[in-house]
């Protein structure tokens, strides 16, 4: 097995596959469906949508005509952030289960802490009450994992300590020159599983000489080289791409950075964000 579709266990013993194909800005109707079915057809066994990126339904249709079956694929969708309330939260659960055709849903995460548009914003009640019916549902078995993403560790203390089910993962934007070290730290102390999207940081690394330096070093691109950082970090990186050759490529991960390699990997500081 390649080492793509390995798995790591969620503390309550879901297998989740170490790369997951993300479809984040991956436009509903052809484009989505047939980035998936190409991921699916060349042995993506993780695919990661949500409401808000507005192509579940697209997203669904292609994992069901793969004809792979269904308890062969770890599907995760998310509840958009600026729903904080327990009764939009299960009405927006049930369209997203609807819209993707699906009995069940692998993972499902509160896609942010605060909705975009007021980002910092405290929602602690909010977020407490639309957990809530991530519950409901894990118990019902119609999730078989619930979750977070973009939460810091005030954040998931307010979950764990008004709710009865700890998160099973945090969802952060994570790679090569970025990482929010104290969640990080504080997601591993509580067993809680960390998923990393943007992955090669918004395309940025692809164009970042220190990255190629030792890419070059491995014969693999930058874009291989971050995610196999990222693996052999222990979390489960999440790139997407709507071009099957580069689909492709982010599965050939066989490979192993060196001790060193990793260290001067880590000592890259630079985040995209801060520029200009």
């Amino acid at each position: 097995m390649k080492e793509f579709q390995k798995t790591y266990n969620l503390y309550n013993g879901v297998k989740i596959p170490k790369v997951g194909f993300g479809t984040w800005q991956i436009k509903s109707g052809d484009e989505a469906y047939n980035s998936v079915l190409t991921a699916l057809k060349n042995g993506y066994k993780h695919i990661d949508t949500a409401l808000a990126y507005g192509n579940e339904k697209s997203v669904g249709r292609a994992i069901r005509d793969s004809k792979i079956k269904r308890e062969e694929i770890f599907v995760t969708t998310k509840l958009p952030a600026e729903i904080k309330t327990y009764q939009e939260a299960e009405i927006a659960f049930i369209e997203s289960i609807n819209n993707l055709g699906l009995d069940y849903i692998d993972l499902y995460l509160i896609h942010a802490p605060w909705p975009w548009s007021e980002i910092g914003k405290d929602c602690s009640n909010g977020n407490v009450q639309v957990y809530k019916v991530l519950e409901k549902y894990y118990k019902l078995g119609k999730i078989k994992a619930i979750g977070v993403s973009n939460f810091s560790p005030n954040d998931i203390e307010n979950i764990i300590k008004n709710n009865k089910i700890k998160p099973m993962v945090n969802q952060i934007d994570y790679f090569i020159g970025f990482s929010h070290e104290d969640t990080i730290k504080y997601c591993k102390e509580n067993d809680i599983f960390i998923e990393a999207y943007s992955p090669l940081g918004t395309g940025y690394l692809l164009s970042n000489a220190d990255i190629k330096k030792i890419a070059d070093k491995y014969n693999v691109s930058s874009a291989q080289l971050a995610l196999r950082y990222l693996l052999q970090k222990g979390v489960a990186p999440l790139p997407k791409s709507t071009h099957e050759e580069r689909i492709i490529q982010n599965t050939q991960l066989d490979f192993e950075i060196k001790e060193a390699d990793m260290h001067y990997l880590e000592s890259i500081k630079n985040d995209p964000r801060k520029w200009g």
